[in-house]
């Protein structure tokens, strides 16, 4: 497993990390845990030691799964958890008061049975609490030893600029993958200025650029991409062009779809470490082998050209979670 550093932090993480959120919330029911369990560990002895989850994650089961996996090995990865939603509830709407923080860092330092978070974002920005107010909460955090590092996710350009001011920003988590470009246009000129890392999160674009779903695939009723445009049946149908693309480049190096667009990833910026998610074994084996594929500057050139011509359908969130993210 190769390793990066997560921007000017000094964090040293593997070059592909593990969202854990799919093992307990989000794509319908939760992995018995002692397959989770037996996943998380497998992912160490394969190089994983970036491992990303958060309290509203269950909520709170994925944290408590990932402090049983991880207790055994605690000092050889690197645990982010994320705060930011009242009582750990994407339903509930957002609650970053200083107050929610440090009662939240308590309760996860306790589920993640450790002594310290290594990196602690802020889940959605919060337009009642000011950014300073929860930059400087972390900045105490990290004082008092029970954090490490301070993080972001889906935070828009001037509110990243107004928590680096306060507090040294380590990395930013946001969507970005091959079907989702936009942190291109303002955001990765300003991480690359200020020496931030960006995690990218769905780096498979849901799982659809692994090339394994199509317009027949049914999913679990309780699974968010049911409620996600880019995910209708129409969508998935006319969105499949860019999954050929990916099997043409995958062709040519005995690789798999999902590997060429983690590679792609990892292309783009040596501060780039993506965080696909998996329950499966094979799928974890597949997507840590990406780090040993190595796109040439002509073969990057040649996946311009030819998703260039390609406009991806569909929104990627629903309008009401779209108004949680860009702050």
């Amino acid at each position: 497993m190769q390793h990066r550093i997560l921007g000017n932090s000094g964090l040293e993480v593997s070059a592909i990390g593990l969202g854990c959120m799919g093992l307990s919330y989000g794509l319908g029911p939760a992995t018995d845990r002692q397959e989770a369990i037996a996943l998380l560990r497998a992912a160490v002895d394969l190089g994983v030691t970036f491992f990303d989850t958060a309290e509203a994650y269950g909520p709170y089961r994925n944290e408590e799964l990932l402090g049983e996996a991880l207790a055994p090995v605690r000092d050889r990865v690197v645990i982010a958890t994320k705060f930011g939603f009242l009582n750990g509830d994407v339903r509930a709407g957002l609650d970053s008061r200083p107050v929610t923080i440090r009662a939240m860092v308590d309760a996860a330092l306790a589920r993640l049975r450790t002594d310290r978070i290594d990196l602690l974002y802020q889940h959605r920005v919060d337009p009642e609490v000011p950014i300073e107010d929860v930059a400087g909460t972390v900045r105490e955090l990290i004082a008092q030893g029970k954090v490490s590092h301070f993080g972001l996710s889906e935070a828009g350009a001037a509110t990243i600029r107004r928590a680096h001011a306060v507090q040294p920003v380590a990395a930013l988590q946001s969507e970005y993958s091959l079907w989702w470009r936009e942190p291109e246009r303002e955001i990765l000129p300003l991480l690359e200025e200020l020496g931030i890392a960006l995690v990218p999160f769905s780096p498979l674009g849901k799982g659809f650029l692994t090339g394994t779903i199509d317009a027949t695939t049914q999913f679990d009723a309780n699974d968010f991409r049911n409620t996600v445009p880019r995910f209708t049946p129409q969508a998935r149908q006319a969105n499949q062009v860019l999954v050929d693309v990916l099997r043409g480049v995958a062709a040519r190096f005995d690789a798999t779809p999902a590997q060429v667009a983690l590679a792609w990833l990892l292309a783009r910026k040596p501060w780039i470490v993506p965080i696909p998610g998996t329950t499966k074994r094979h799928r974890l084996e597949e997507n840590v082998a990406a780090v040993n594929l190595t796109l040439a500057p002509a073969d990057l050139a040649a996946i311009e050209t030819a998703l260039a011509p390609i406009q991806v359908l569909g929104d990627r969130y629903s309008p009401v979670h779209q108004q949680r993210v860009g702050r």
